[in-house]
Protein backbone atom coordinates (compact mmCIF):
# COMPACT_ATOMS: atom_id res chain seq x y z
CA UNK A 1 0.00 0.00 0.00
CA UNK A 2 1.41 3.24 -0.53
CA UNK A 3 1.14 6.57 1.64
CA UNK A 4 0.87 10.19 0.27
CA UNK A 5 0.98 13.09 3.32
CA UNK A 6 0.65 16.43 2.07
CA UNK A 7 0.96 19.31 4.60
CA UNK A 8 -0.68 16.96 7.16
CA UNK A 9 -1.54 17.79 10.52
CA UNK A 10 -2.85 16.26 13.71
CA UNK A 11 -3.09 16.22 17.26
CA UNK A 12 -2.13 13.79 19.71
CA UNK A 13 -5.47 11.21 20.57
CA UNK A 14 -5.30 12.35 24.38
CA UNK A 15 -4.48 16.52 23.50
CA UNK A 16 -6.75 19.59 24.49
CA UNK A 17 -8.67 21.15 21.69
CA UNK A 18 -6.13 24.16 22.73
CA UNK A 19 -3.39 22.30 22.38
CA UNK A 20 -0.51 22.79 19.86
CA UNK A 21 -0.51 19.99 16.82
CA UNK A 22 1.35 16.84 17.27
CA UNK A 23 2.29 16.79 13.34
CA UNK A 24 2.83 19.96 11.62
CA UNK A 25 3.20 20.59 7.75
CA UNK A 26 4.05 17.38 7.03
CA UNK A 27 4.88 15.87 3.97
CA UNK A 28 5.32 12.25 3.15
CA UNK A 29 5.24 9.71 0.41
CA UNK A 30 6.17 6.29 0.53
CA UNK A 31 5.72 3.39 -2.29
CA UNK A 32 3.79 0.32 -1.83
CA UNK A 33 6.29 -1.91 0.04
CA UNK A 34 8.90 0.12 1.35
CA UNK A 35 9.98 -0.11 4.90
CA UNK A 36 10.88 2.61 6.57
CA UNK A 37 11.83 3.52 10.48
CA UNK A 38 10.62 7.04 11.88
CA UNK A 39 13.07 8.80 14.91
CA UNK A 40 13.12 11.40 16.97
CA UNK A 41 12.44 12.77 20.95
CA UNK A 42 9.41 11.73 22.69
CA UNK A 43 7.02 14.21 22.14
CA UNK A 44 7.99 13.90 18.08
CA UNK A 45 4.81 12.78 17.03
CA UNK A 46 5.75 9.34 16.34
CA UNK A 47 2.78 7.92 17.70
CA UNK A 48 0.62 10.26 16.55
CA UNK A 49 1.51 9.62 13.15
CA UNK A 50 0.62 5.77 13.31
CA UNK A 51 -2.37 6.69 14.82
CA UNK A 52 -3.47 9.09 11.91
CA UNK A 53 -1.96 6.03 9.32
CA UNK A 54 -4.24 3.42 10.89
CA UNK A 55 -7.36 5.50 10.56
CA UNK A 56 -7.99 5.90 14.10
CA UNK A 57 -8.06 9.62 14.16
CA UNK A 58 -8.76 12.38 11.22
CA UNK A 59 -5.92 14.84 10.23
CA UNK A 60 -6.99 18.31 11.38
CA UNK A 61 -5.33 19.98 7.94
CA UNK A 62 -4.21 18.50 5.04
CA UNK A 63 -3.85 15.64 3.04
CA UNK A 64 -3.87 11.85 3.88
CA UNK A 65 -4.29 9.07 0.77
CA UNK A 66 -3.92 5.49 1.33
CA UNK A 67 -3.46 3.47 -1.33
CA UNK A 68 -4.51 6.48 -3.58
CA UNK A 69 -7.64 7.26 -1.40
CA UNK A 70 -8.86 9.29 1.08
CA UNK A 71 -9.99 7.41 4.29
CA UNK A 72 -12.10 10.27 5.53
CA UNK A 73 -13.84 10.66 2.55
CA UNK A 74 -15.26 6.66 1.95
CA UNK A 75 -18.29 5.61 2.93
CA UNK A 76 -19.09 3.86 6.22
CA UNK A 77 -18.09 0.41 4.75
CA UNK A 78 -15.46 1.15 2.49
CA UNK A 79 -13.81 2.62 5.16
CA UNK A 80 -14.11 -0.32 7.51
CA UNK A 81 -12.87 -2.58 4.81
CA UNK A 82 -9.98 0.12 3.98
CA UNK A 83 -9.29 -0.36 7.81
CA UNK A 84 -9.08 -4.17 7.48
CA UNK A 85 -5.60 -3.69 5.28
CA UNK A 86 -4.03 -2.13 8.21
CA UNK A 87 -2.45 -3.49 11.46
CA UNK A 88 -1.66 -1.13 14.35
CA UNK A 89 0.69 -2.97 16.74
CA UNK A 90 0.94 -0.45 19.67
CA UNK A 91 3.83 -0.54 22.52
CA UNK A 92 1.51 -2.39 24.72
CA UNK A 93 -0.32 -5.08 23.05
CA UNK A 94 -3.94 -5.25 24.08
CA UNK A 95 -3.84 -9.11 24.57
CA UNK A 96 -6.39 -10.23 27.15
CA UNK A 97 -4.81 -11.39 29.75
CA UNK A 98 -6.20 -14.53 30.49
CA UNK A 99 -6.68 -15.45 26.66
CA UNK A 100 -4.24 -18.59 25.75
CA UNK A 101 -1.02 -17.29 22.94
CA UNK A 102 -2.66 -19.38 20.00
CA UNK A 103 -5.80 -17.25 20.30
CA UNK A 104 -4.25 -13.96 20.88
CA UNK A 105 -2.07 -14.59 17.43
CA UNK A 106 -4.97 -16.22 15.43
CA UNK A 107 -7.02 -13.10 16.23
CA UNK A 108 -5.11 -11.10 13.65
CA UNK A 109 -6.70 -12.83 11.25
CA UNK A 110 -10.30 -10.79 12.44
CA UNK A 111 -10.94 -8.13 9.95
CA UNK A 112 -11.06 -11.14 6.99
CA UNK A 113 -13.38 -13.22 9.02
CA UNK A 114 -17.15 -13.11 9.14
CA UNK A 115 -18.87 -13.30 12.66
CA UNK A 116 -19.74 -17.14 13.42
CA UNK A 117 -16.25 -17.65 12.21
CA UNK A 118 -14.65 -15.36 14.39
CA UNK A 119 -16.90 -16.17 17.43
CA UNK A 120 -15.85 -19.89 17.13
CA UNK A 121 -12.11 -18.91 16.74
CA UNK A 122 -12.73 -17.66 20.68
CA UNK A 123 -12.99 -21.44 21.55
CA UNK A 124 -11.94 -23.16 18.77
CA UNK A 125 -8.22 -21.72 17.47
CA UNK A 126 -8.91 -22.46 13.46
CA UNK A 127 -4.77 -22.79 12.60
CA UNK A 128 -2.79 -23.52 15.11
CA UNK A 129 0.14 -24.66 12.69
CA UNK A 130 0.25 -20.93 10.92
CA UNK A 131 -0.07 -19.68 14.99
CA UNK A 132 3.19 -21.58 15.89
CA UNK A 133 4.86 -20.92 12.83
CA UNK A 134 4.49 -16.94 13.36
CA UNK A 135 5.56 -17.28 17.15
CA UNK A 136 8.61 -19.36 16.24
CA UNK A 137 9.95 -16.58 14.20
CA UNK A 138 9.68 -14.31 17.14
CA UNK A 139 11.03 -17.68 19.41
CA UNK A 140 7.92 -18.08 20.86
CA UNK A 141 6.60 -21.31 19.53
CA UNK A 142 7.22 -23.03 22.93
CA UNK A 143 4.28 -20.17 24.29
CA UNK A 144 1.79 -21.22 21.92
CA UNK A 145 -0.90 -22.48 24.70
CA UNK A 146 0.47 -20.59 27.32
CA UNK A 147 -1.55 -18.03 29.06
CA UNK A 148 -1.52 -14.44 28.03
CA UNK A 149 -0.52 -13.39 31.95
CA UNK A 150 1.74 -15.34 32.52
CA UNK A 151 4.19 -14.02 29.61
CA UNK A 152 6.86 -11.62 30.11
CA UNK A 153 6.33 -7.79 29.16
CA UNK A 154 8.63 -8.90 26.27
CA UNK A 155 6.87 -11.83 25.09
CA UNK A 156 3.74 -10.11 24.92
CA UNK A 157 5.29 -7.51 22.93
CA UNK A 158 6.61 -10.57 20.46
CA UNK A 159 2.85 -12.03 20.40
CA UNK A 160 1.93 -8.10 19.22
CA UNK A 161 4.56 -8.65 15.97
CA UNK A 162 3.20 -12.54 15.56
CA UNK A 163 0.46 -11.16 15.15
CA UNK A 164 0.78 -8.90 12.34
CA UNK A 165 2.19 -12.11 10.12
CA UNK A 166 -0.98 -13.35 10.01
CA UNK A 167 -3.19 -10.30 9.82
CA UNK A 168 -5.12 -9.58 5.95
CA UNK A 169 -2.50 -6.74 5.89
CA UNK A 170 -0.89 -4.37 3.13
CA UNK A 171 0.44 -1.60 6.13
CA UNK A 172 2.17 -2.46 9.31
CA UNK A 173 2.73 0.08 11.51
CA UNK A 174 4.51 -0.53 14.34
CA UNK A 175 5.02 1.18 17.50
CA UNK A 176 7.76 0.90 20.07
CA UNK A 177 8.29 -2.71 19.36
CA UNK A 178 12.01 -3.58 21.22
CA UNK A 179 11.16 -1.44 24.07
CA UNK A 180 10.91 -4.59 27.05
CA UNK A 181 13.07 -7.00 24.56
CA UNK A 182 17.15 -7.57 25.53
CA UNK A 183 19.31 -6.80 22.62
CA UNK A 184 19.90 -9.99 21.25
CA UNK A 185 16.30 -10.95 20.90
CA UNK A 186 15.46 -7.37 19.97
CA UNK A 187 17.52 -7.89 17.04
CA UNK A 188 15.97 -11.33 16.12
CA UNK A 189 12.50 -9.63 16.07
CA UNK A 190 13.54 -6.79 13.82
CA UNK A 191 15.11 -8.73 11.64
CA UNK A 192 12.52 -10.68 11.18
CA UNK A 193 10.16 -7.84 11.12
CA UNK A 194 11.89 -6.71 8.17
CA UNK A 195 12.80 -9.16 6.00
CA UNK A 196 8.90 -10.71 6.30
CA UNK A 197 7.75 -7.76 5.47
CA UNK A 198 10.01 -7.03 2.44
CA UNK A 199 9.12 -10.83 1.22
CA UNK A 200 5.76 -10.31 1.21
CA UNK A 201 5.65 -6.73 -0.38
CA UNK A 202 4.04 -5.16 2.93
CA UNK A 203 4.51 -1.61 3.46
CA UNK A 204 6.19 -0.97 7.17
CA UNK A 205 6.67 1.68 9.13
CA UNK A 206 7.70 1.34 12.53
CA UNK A 207 8.67 3.76 15.33
CA UNK A 208 12.06 3.39 17.04
CA UNK A 209 14.05 4.63 20.09
CA UNK A 210 16.82 2.23 19.52
CA UNK A 211 18.78 4.35 16.34
CA UNK A 212 21.34 1.76 16.13
CA UNK A 213 19.01 -0.78 15.41
CA UNK A 214 16.74 1.66 13.12
CA UNK A 215 20.14 2.07 10.78
CA UNK A 216 21.10 -1.40 11.01
CA UNK A 217 18.06 -2.49 9.65
CA UNK A 218 15.69 -0.11 7.69
CA UNK A 219 16.81 0.76 4.06
CA UNK A 220 15.16 4.45 5.10
CA UNK A 221 14.79 6.56 8.37
CA UNK A 222 12.66 9.61 8.91
CA UNK A 223 13.77 12.07 11.37
CA UNK A 224 10.88 13.81 13.54
CA UNK A 225 10.91 16.33 16.20
CA UNK A 226 8.27 18.80 17.49
CA UNK A 227 5.98 17.11 14.74
CA UNK A 228 8.16 18.20 11.98
CA UNK A 229 9.86 16.41 9.16
CA UNK A 230 13.94 16.93 10.14
CA UNK A 231 15.05 14.24 7.86
CA UNK A 232 14.30 11.51 5.45
CA UNK A 233 16.83 9.91 4.07
CA UNK A 234 18.33 6.36 3.26
CA UNK A 235 20.18 4.77 6.08
CA UNK A 236 23.48 5.17 4.90
CA UNK A 237 23.48 8.67 4.60
CA UNK A 238 22.70 9.74 7.99
CA UNK A 239 25.30 11.22 9.43
CA UNK A 240 25.79 12.02 13.35
CA UNK A 241 25.63 15.45 12.50
CA UNK A 242 22.09 14.94 10.95
CA UNK A 243 21.45 12.82 14.36
CA UNK A 244 23.03 14.85 17.06
CA UNK A 245 20.49 18.13 15.00
CA UNK A 246 17.56 15.59 15.51
CA UNK A 247 18.30 14.66 19.38
CA UNK A 248 19.22 18.45 20.67
CA UNK A 249 18.84 18.70 24.42
CA UNK A 250 17.97 14.93 23.91
CA UNK A 251 21.39 13.16 23.82
CA UNK A 252 20.02 11.02 26.68
CA UNK A 253 17.33 9.46 24.04
CA UNK A 254 20.02 9.12 21.37
CA UNK A 255 22.27 6.95 23.30
CA UNK A 256 19.32 5.02 24.64
CA UNK A 257 19.67 6.82 28.40
CA UNK A 258 16.74 7.62 30.74
CA UNK A 259 16.09 11.25 31.39
CA UNK A 260 18.14 12.29 34.34
CA UNK A 261 15.57 13.51 37.29
CA UNK A 262 16.39 17.35 39.10
CA UNK A 263 17.94 16.91 42.14
CA UNK A 264 14.71 18.01 44.05
CA UNK A 265 13.00 14.97 42.18
CA UNK A 266 15.03 12.62 42.48
CA UNK A 267 13.36 9.37 44.06
CA UNK A 268 13.96 8.63 47.64
CA UNK A 269 15.98 5.32 48.14
CA UNK A 270 14.28 2.49 49.68
CA UNK A 271 14.02 2.27 53.11
CA UNK A 272 16.00 -0.38 54.94
CA UNK A 273 14.36 -4.01 55.47
CA UNK A 274 13.04 -4.46 59.26
CA UNK A 275 14.31 -7.15 60.50
CA UNK A 276 11.36 -9.62 61.78
CA UNK A 277 12.07 -12.44 64.81
CA UNK A 278 9.27 -14.73 65.39
CA UNK A 279 9.43 -15.81 69.15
Amino acid sequence: MNLDLKALEARHPAALPSAAPALRALNLQLAAGEQIAVIGPSGAGKTTLLQVLACAQPPTQGVLKLGGLDPWRLPVRALRRLRGQLFLAPQVPPLPPRQRVVTSVLAGRLPAMGLWASLRSLFYPSDIPAAYEALAHFDLGDKLFERVDRLSGGERQRVGLARALLAPASLWLIDEPLSALDPVRARMAMTALVDLARERQTTLVATLHQVDMALAHFPRIVGLRNGQLVFDLPAEQVSPEHLAHLYAQHAHALRGEALPLPRDEVAPAAPAPVVMHCR
